[in-house]
């Protein structure tokens, strides 16, 4: 199976950046996609953004885009995600997934998920 392991978590004040990590080992395949997802307190698990191994496409929740950029390095089995302008509601446990499909908003299409990573966002 495909393990993942996310980093780069980490507390920020508002308006900074950070950039997360997620490091996939194990099986490696060349048309499944990687994405991000996010829960806050309170609230449920929401897509963040998405992107395929082989062409690169990406996919990005509306109200987060042009603040949020996906990337991967298929040398790597990594994934990235670049976060700016960061404000206080950003701030959740960050997972990353993988899924056999080649791109997918749905989360119950990824089959291998991290543990997770907090971003907090302050003030």
């Amino acid at each position: 199976q495909v393990q993942l392991v996310e980093s780069g978590g980490g507390l920020v004040q508002a308006g900074g950046s950070l950039r997360l990590s997620c490091a996939a080992s194990g099986r490696t395949f060349s048309s499944y996609s990687m994405g991000w997802f996010r829960q806050a307190p309170g609230k449920e698990r929401e897509f963040v953004a998405y992107i395929t191994w082989n062409s690169g496409s990406t996919n990005y929740a509306d109200s987060l885009k042009g603040r949020f950029t996906i990337s991967r390095d298929n040398a790597k089995n990594t994934v990235y995600l670049q976060m700016n302008s960061l404000r206080p509601d950003d701030t959740a446990v960050y997972y990353c997934a993988a899924s056999y499909y080649r791109g997918t908003t749905s989360q119950g299409l990824y089959n291998y998920w991290g543990q997770g990573t907090q971003v907090t966002v302050s003030s």
